[in-house]
């Protein structure tokens, strides 16, 4: 597995282009399977996750290209319903694929997704929404076996928690069901609304995205169609966070402002001044940072899991004590350990990671456990004097797109081995 280099101390000064959402990519190329005709898929990111679901389809029959920054895909040839544990295995939003294979097909059979071990992610809402539309679905050996040979019907679905995933597959299963779909609790992330805005402008009728109640009134067919991925949030988040620690001032070009309102304040808090114009972000960073506000892990828009990583890089080097509360994985702390050998002063009891700042940070060798945690050892090793070296790379890969030569292009002293 690759590993980077990283010689800290650099100040991070520049502008640069924040990458297409790897969280609205893997749906929306999931929400290809129901549509006719060829999709092109603008400023989509080139990870390895993107490159496993591309996979999954090619295997379903489906054409799926890469053209520059665009990703091309035509289902019009799907004849597979069924995925192999290997591919399944690749990413663990990789489940996502079942409501748009079953409301294609009226069938799908695939294994439990892998990915990032975070800990458990049950898929138990998604199963039980399907069935309350008609779905019959066996559990065995680590298999799913789904049916729906009279096609599924609308239904009134109540998530006891506003699960991104789930979701996402109620949405992708109901749009070509019968009849109306409404969907209590539902996520309110903005890549939900992205892949909504997708399915809407491919023929579909889905009212109330970015809201806690969502209505999908089902349609006989979709139809391909053009479509720009949004920014990404947490990558945006990750480059906020690089500027902090090496105290230096970067512009974000191509940001989405809301989508970062429950971040934004968190820098301010720490000295730095964040102004945002017409799409694009820039971020100045004090000499010496000061610790965080309480920051507490919710669903959108509450403060986002994804960003808790990189953030507690930050308040590593902050004056004072920083408190972070992980209210969605409980394995989200994994991170935490490599920072410390690194210098970091972190106390970890459950669901509760309490940092306590301190001056410098020192290069060593830590080893990436998941794709936040290898964004939150990139950013301290940033500002760590001396070299560090990081192994999981291929965890970072999932999300971010060539984040080195990104990092590179605005000061740092960072490659990949």
């Amino acid at each position: 597995m690759s590993r980077f280099v990283v010689n800290g101390g650099k100040k991070l000064f520049g502008e640069v282009e924040v990458q297409g959402a790897k969280n609205s990519a893997l749906p929306i190329l999931s929400a290809t399977v129901l549509t006719r005709g060829e999709n092109i898929l603008f400023n989509c990111p080139s990870l390895t996750d993107v490159d496993a679901c591309m996979r999954i389809l090619r295997y379903l029959g489906c054409e799926a290209k890469k053209q520059g920054s665009a990703v091309l895909v035509k289902c019009d040839g799907l004849r597979e319903s069924e995925i192999p544990d290997s591919l399944m295995r690749e990413m663990r939003s990789s489940i996502v694929f079942l409501g748009a294979i079953l409301a294609r097909t009226g069938y799908a059979k695939l294994s439990f997704p892998g990915g990032c071990e975070l800990g458990p992610r049950p898929i138990d809402l998604h199963l039980k929404a399907l069935r309350k539309m008609g779905a019959d679905i066996c559990e065995r050996h680590g298999v799913l076996e789904c049916k729906a040979e009279n096609g599924l019907k609308g239904a009134k679905i109540d998530l006891s928690f506003p699960s991104v995933g789930a979701t996402e597959n109620i949405i992708l299963a109901a749009v070509l069901a019968e009849g109306t779909t409404t969907i209590i609790n539902a996520a309110r992330e903005p890549e939900i609304c992205d892949l909504c805005d997708f399915l809407n402008e491919a023929g579909a009728k889905i009212y109330g995205s970015g809201e806690g109640v969502i209505v999908i009134d089902g349609v006989e067919e979709l139809f391909a169609v053009s479509h720009n991925i949004i920014p990404d949030r947490i990558v945006a988040a990750t480059l906020m966070s690089s500027a902090a620690v090496t105290k230096g001032e970067i512009t974000l070009r191509g940001v989405i402002q809301s989508h970062l309102s429950s971040v934004i304040p968190v820098f301010e808090e720490t000295g730095c001044k964040v102004k945002v114009k017409d799409g694009d972000l820039t971020v100045t960073a004090p000499d010496r940072l000061r610790a965080m506000p309480l920051i507490r892990t919710m669903p959108y828009p509450g403060f986002p899991t994804d960003a808790q990583a990189p953030l507690m890089a930050v308040a590593s080097l902050c004056r004072g004590t920083s408190v972070f509360v992980e209210n969605i994985f409980e394995n989200r702390f994994k991170h935490a350990g490599e920072l410390m050998r690194l210098g970091a002063d972190i106390n970890v009891q459950g669901k509760v990671a309490v940092v306590n700042g301190v001056k410098t940070l020192y290069g060593a060798s830590v080893e990436a456990q998941d794709l936040r945690g290898a964004a939150s050892l990139i950013t301290a090793a940033l500002a760590a004097e001396g070299k560090t070296e990081i192994g999981g790379i291929g965890y970072l890969e999932r999300g971010y797109d060539s984040f080195e030569i990104t990092l590179s292009s605005l000061g740092a002293d960072v490659r990949k081995v």
